[in-house]
């Protein structure tokens, strides 16, 4: 009990050190004047230059290392919408996104897996071996608890070795729907439509209670089948 508190106090940490940084990042850049669409702009300048395939390719392998995915997904329809139209970016995010999972679990569930667990195991972490019937609840819940960066996300996931069919079916459902969202987002930020703007914001706003309950639900589930599991010892 002692050894999960510490955990949660730690993951608790990590996110408000998360939430600190982004904050603290949007602060010193407004206090400067910056123009974040002018900034955006200048990314999406430099990234037209590169061209589609080159950009496409990045968001499939980048983020298996640490980039954001957040931001190919705020750039790709401002840089590509003219040359793709919104269904061809929307294709070619998802299926980047789709590539990049499939990085992730081949990178965590095989050639970084030493490493990775030797990490946790510095860090006090320990990967208990995961039950058939709580690997559903296992892939919703990584991927729906706010504050765990996706990179993370899809290597826990990797070490725990949950099945790859399902590992792909819920993320790209779940983390497809983000990607989306902040696909139309980052278009919108950019040119200024009010609208479409606030058309993302509803559908993100709509993905955070929805994961809010899924989160909810599977957390109850969890928790029932712990106890059921402990009478079950004590009888």
């Amino acid at each position: 009990m002692e050894s999960a508190q510490r955990a949660a106090r730690k993951a608790l940490l990590l996110k408000f050190a998360v939430a600190a940084g982004v904050l603290g990042t949007a602060a010193v850049l407004l206090l400067r004047g910056v123009d974040l669409r002018e900034e955006l702009k200048k990314v999406v300048t430099a990234t037209q230059a590169a061209g589609p395939t080159a950009y496409f390719l990045a968001m499939a392998v980048l983020p298996a290392f640490g980039m954001p995915l957040l931001a190919f997904a705020l750039t790709a329809k401002p840089a590509f919408g003219v040359q793709l139209g919104t269904a061809g970016v929307l294709a070619c995010a998802l299926a980047a996104m789709a590539a990049n999972l499939l990085l992730a679990y081949w990178l965590a569930r095989f050639t970084l897996r030493p490493r990775l667990t030797r990490l946790l195991t510095r860090l006090g972490y320990r990967l208990p071996p995961v039950a058939a019937g709580d690997v559903t609840d296992l892939i919703v819940l990584a991927r729906v608890t706010p504050g765990v960066p996706f990179v993370v996300q899809n290597y826990l996931l990797g070490l725990a070795e949950v099945p790859l069919a399902r590992y792909m079916v819920v993320s790209c459902l779940v983390s497809g729907a983000h990607t989306t969202a902040f696909v139309l987002l980052g278009d919108a930020l950019q040119k200024g439509q009010g609208k479409l703007a606030v058309a993302a914001i509803g559908l993100l706003m709509a993905f955070a209670a929805c994961t809010h309950l899924a989160r909810k639900h599977y957390g109850k589930r969890q928790a029932s089948r712990i106890t059921s599991d402990v009478r079950k010892a004590n009888e």
